[in-house]
């Protein structure tokens, strides 16, 4: 019986061994490292090893790109070099800005996708247009991070038959595997802009559809230098701002602030951060958001420096797998309003297990405390031990302390490939939180579970949440609770024959839901239609009927959605979307209303350095029973920016809110040499139509200067 078993498995071992096995890349090994000048014309690109044969994988899986794309790969002791060679028939067609950081992507641009433990995990992402203007993220979990900033070095230029690019990338910047040899995996970009082409080395596979963390190539990388990374980042930040008050402008805020982060690279795979009096400031306002009938609080993304080291690894499986889904994220560092300090661990623990714990002391009055100016603790802690291919097993736990009362949570969640294009995602989570010392803790809890399946030719996905009315999550970014909800969704893809159309994407989704705490149920059904025309223009066009709970009564919410989105050009991107749906008046009383909803978004480049962007939003609510219209809100945002060079630019921006009938006006200049070493200086006012008249302010037709403030920042990273 032991014969026949061992017999067994080594016939099963030899059948394996006969199929063909990918074999590494091996990125040429130099001791003079190339000039970052975008030009190719150091002698080691003439004999390091390269890769082409790119094939596209939007807007369809497998076709030839239009243009021929080479990558060359070497390295040294500290840094990884890669170089690009892209061809294109027609050069002065090339879609090319000298612009900020983090802002390429309407042309064109290559990236480099580096999976630097080759766990399929997680993923750097580095872009670069053909001026060599950067943009970076992280992708772990199924999204896509883009607030986060990398040292590296990039230059571009453009030639007669198309363009290069060369990249260095510090081994420093990036967390890697203390193991010899050190092995990565890559996955090769690049984007035709005009074409809305975007094709890739290795090519994916279309059975996996967009599993990018299981179609990397594997890079092999012998004795390179394992660091103790040390870096030192003192900043200064000072803020002048005067208020109008009591009829007349005054002193409102004179803040000069220190502050101090450290790095310390425990190992080259494990980091640690540290800071004290953290400069936390935003450099400009964000966008403005119609902010009133809302449910929900409004969501801003992090922007702070701090906070976006290992960002990523605080994704959490089957959540925000939606634009319905009511879990955004249980880690929203955003609820971390002012702190005195934090500290901050992320990497690898081992082989398979990745950590990320985070404690930050914030100085805030807080809504659950009763005690002024007291200290809110805020301790999380995550876990993943990573299984086969991009699956793995997770771990968390979130908390916020104050002196009388208190919000906690943890869980599980994962993720399980059961075939080439199809996983599982599911989380269990409970949640434990008071508002008074010797009040009874309010518990609850979330479940969930997703199977998802993704295609060339067919998405469909089908699954489930739980989420009890006493859930609670102070450090995340929860829209609703009490909700027990199932939902399908189905999408075949359709590639006519047809010149000017290139694909066609259908989308059938339900969602039923019951309202635990009104025992009622809504729904939500939609079928929509996206139509990728030749070029780089699509329409999206959907019909939905959808109910919603409020208060125990049952609402109308569906309605009608159209998206434009096109480029013209060289110069012109636009961008239009239009909603009309039935509408709930949040309110003690609400009622039934109908809403359009209109978003326009366009961008002109007259010059490569001179960049025009205009946003309109606006929004009306309309009593059904009355015909009145309760309110109509629109803001628009314009902004005109001057770079100068990769470094430096100038910025106004210019945006009015006519619903609180104010106005905004921001000037920036900045310059950044890295991420880290930066000196920004800006000048807003804020304008609204008040005067002050018999001890008070009233409205008024005109403009009155309520709100100057003079902003400078300036901080050096000092990396050892």
């Amino acid at each position: 019986m032991k014969r026949s078993i061992i017999t067994l498995i080594l016939t099963v071992l030899t059948i394996i061994s006969l199929f063909p096995q990918s074999d590494p890349l091996k990125p040429l090994k130099t001791d003079i490292p190339p000039e970052i000048d975008g030009l190719l014309n150091d002698r080691l690109w003439g004999i390091a090893p390269s890769v082409s044969g790119f094939k596209s994988f939007i807007p369809d899986f497998g076709k030839d790109l239009d243009f021929k794309t080479v990558v060359y790969m070497a390295y040294d002791e500290e840094n990884l070099y890669f170089a690009y060679r892209c061809f294109d028939d027609e050069p002065d067609k090339i879609k090319a800005s000298v612009n900020s950081r983090d802002n390429i992507l309407h042309d064109d641009w290559v990236c480099i996708n580096l999976d630097s433990f080759n766990d399929q995990q997680s993923l750097y992402a580095f872009y670069i247009n053909p001026h060599g203007i950067q943009m970076d993220s992280r992708f772990a979990g199924g999204l896509e991070d883009n607030s986060v900033d990398f040292v590296w070095y990039s230059a571009g230029a453009l030639f007669d038959k198309g363009y290069t690019i060369e990249v260095q990338i510090p081994l420093k910047s990036i967390r890697f595997s203390n193991r010899e040899p050190v092995e990565m995996a890559v996955f090769f970009e690049r984007k035709i802009s005009r074409q809305a082409t975007q094709g890739s080395y290795p090519p994916m596979d279309p059975a996996k559809g967009f599993a990018f963390l299981t179609q990397m190539k594997p890079m092999i990388y012998n004795d390179v230098k394992h660091y103790s990374l040390f870096e030192i980042l003192p900043a200064f930040t000072y803020l002048y701002r005067n208020r109008h008050t009591e009829g007349e402008m005054g002193n409102d805020e004179r803040s000069p602030k220190f502050s101090l982060t450290t790095k310390y690279g425990i190992t080259s795979q494990l980091i640690l951060d540290g800071t004290l009096n953290p400069d936390f400031s935003q450099v400009e306002a964000d966008a403005g958001q119609v902010d009133i009938n809302l449910r929900y609080k409004v969501y801003y993304p992090e922007k702070r420096p701090f906070f976006l080291e290992g960002h990523d690894n605080f994704n959490f499986a089957a959540t925000q797998a939606d634009e319905h889904d009511p879990v955004n994220t249980l880690v929203h560092t955003r609820s971390i309003v002012n702190p005195y300090a934090g500290v901050k661990l992320t990497g690898k623990a081992g082989e398979r297990i990745t950590l990320a714990a985070l404690y930050a002391a914030d100085r805030v009055n807080s809504e659950f405390d009763t005690v002024d100016n007291s200290i809110a603790h805020f301790p999380v802690l995550r876990m993943k031990y990573r299984l086969s291919d991009d699956s793995f097993l997770g771990a968390i736990y979130t908390g916020r302390e104050l002196d009388t009362a208190h919000n906690r949570l943890g869980g599980l969640d994962g993720l399980l490939r059961v075939s080439k294009g199809s996983t599982i995602q599911y989380n269990a989570v409970l949640s434990s939180e008071s508002y008074k010392r010797d009040d009874e803790p309010q518990k609850g809890y979330m479940l969930a579970a997703e199977y998802g399946h993704d295609s060339r030719q067919l998405s469909y996905s089908f699954g489930g949440k739980s989420i009890s009315t006493g859930f609670a999550a102070a450090t995340g970014y929860v829209k609703r609770k009490g909700i027990n909800y199932f939902k399908g969704l189905f999408k075949p893809k359709f590639y006519p024959e047809i010149k000017f159309i290139r694909r066609i994407d259908l989308e059938l989704f339900s969602r039923q839901a019951y309202d635990i705490e009104y025992k009622l149920w809504e729904t939500v059904d939609y079928l929509a239609s996206w139509i990728y025309f030749s070029g780089s223009t699509f329409i999206k066009l959907k019909a939905e009927y959808a109910t919603e709970i409020f208060r125990a009564e049952r609402f109308n919410t569906g309605g009608f959605h159209a998206l434009v989105s096109t480029q013209i050009g060289k110069k012109v991107n636009l961008a239009c979307l239009y909603q009309r749906l039935g509408s709930i008046y949040y309110s003690a009383e609400p009622y039934q209303g109908i809403s359009d909803n209109l978003v326009f978004m366009g961008a002109y480049k007259p010059s490569d350095k001179l960049h025009l962007d205009l946003t309109f939003r606006y929004s009306d609510f309309s009593d059904v029973s009355t015909a009145e219209q309760v309110y109509d809100y629109f803001i628009l945002r314009g902004e005109i920016t001057y770079q100068m060079n990769k470094y430096f630019f100038l910025r106004t921006i210019t945006e009015y809110n006519s619903y609180r009938d104010q106005l905004l006006t921001d000037f920036l200049a900045s310059f950044t040499w890295v991420p880290g070493t930066v000196v920004y200086l800006g000048y807003g006012s804020l304008y609204e139509k008040l005067r002050w008249e018999d001890g008070r302010y009233i409205r008024d037709e005109r403009f009155l200067e309520t709100t100057t403030g003079f902003f400078f920042k300036c901080s050096y990273l000092y990396r050892f």
